[in-house]
């Protein structure tokens, strides 16, 4: 076969990609593996890809980030070509509906609207739109387009945002604290009599209002969770790391001494010890 210029163009930018995923889907000539793929089989790998993105900003760690946008760029290649496959739609079709979208989301910028607006109400012009899209494909419900496939604290924020616009909300975070606080109540009431689907969805409603809490005092509750995951993964490797130098494994130690030691960590930290 004789060799593509655009296949071996190192900077041929998007169009070698394309053709790359173009010969990776080729029913005759291309990879087994790319070529049994559909919609649903590479759906939790764009999510995973979104996720190391954000992984890498979170990092700032910006040769990574490189390599993570890619990543998820591919994504969007490989779920096109699949499209382009069946006949649905093609990679530029893509590109011109978000172009198409994104001019007219910004009248200020593309059209005749004054760029004088702050970005509150730039936000509030842009809900205005949104709606009238959601409204032309008859998502006519308050919460109809709040994708399902969401991470569900991530889709609770929206569902809370988009009924807080319509003035279905607590005045104020005191509400919303007194509300955890019942919430809190109703689960450990249910833990001590109630069976486990109703312990789990008293523990729904928990969360529920948590995210509603971030909301409220301007949080991004994933953001936070990843901060909090991060800042335990260090924690307890400082544990273990404490424990080695005495020549012992978490196994070979026990809870209070594992606290103490945690408790160390935090100081460390702290830049009190």
């Amino acid at each position: 076969m004789p060799k593509d210029p655009t296949l071996h163009a190192p900077d041929s930018g998007i169009a070698r990609l394309l053709e790359i995923m173009r010969r990776l889907r080729d029913p005759e000539t291309g990879c087994p593996w790319d070529i049994e793929q559909d919609f649903a089989s590479i759906a939790p790998y764009t999510i995973e890809e979104a996720y190391e993105v954000a992984d890498a900003i979170e990092r700032a760690d910006f040769d990574d980030l490189r390599g993570e946008l890619g990543d998820l760029l591919l994504q969007v290649v490989f779920h096109a070509q699949i499209a382009d496959d069946r006949g649905l739609f093609a990679f530029d079709d893509v590109a011109n509906a978000i172009a198409d979208k994104m001019v007219a989301r910004h009248p200020h910028v593309f059209g005749d609207e004054s760029r004088d607006k702050s970005s509150e109400q730039q936000t509030r012009d842009w809900e205005s739109i949104k709606a009238a899209e959601r409204a032309e494909k008859a998502q006519t419900g308050v919460l109809d387009g709040v994708a399902a496939g969401l991470p569900a604290l991530t889709r609770a924020l929206k569902l809370q945002k988009r009924a807080a616009r319509v003035g279905f909300d607590w005045p104020d975070t005191g509400d919303v604290l007194d509300k955890i606080t019942e919430e809190a109540e109703e689960l450990r009431e249910a833990a001590q009599s109630l069976t486990h689907d109703k312990i789990e969805e008293e523990f729904g409603d928990l969360l529920f209002v948590m995210a509603n809490l971030a909301r409220h005092m301007k949080v991004d509750p994933e953001s936070a969770l990843r901060a909090a995951n991060a800042k335990f993964t260090r924690r307890f490797a400082r544990i273990e790391a404490h424990l080695a130098a005495a020549g012992k494994t978490p196994d070979e130690s026990d809870l209070a001494e594992m606290d103490a030691l945690w408790n160390r960590a935090k100081a460390e930290e702290r830049g009190d010890a």
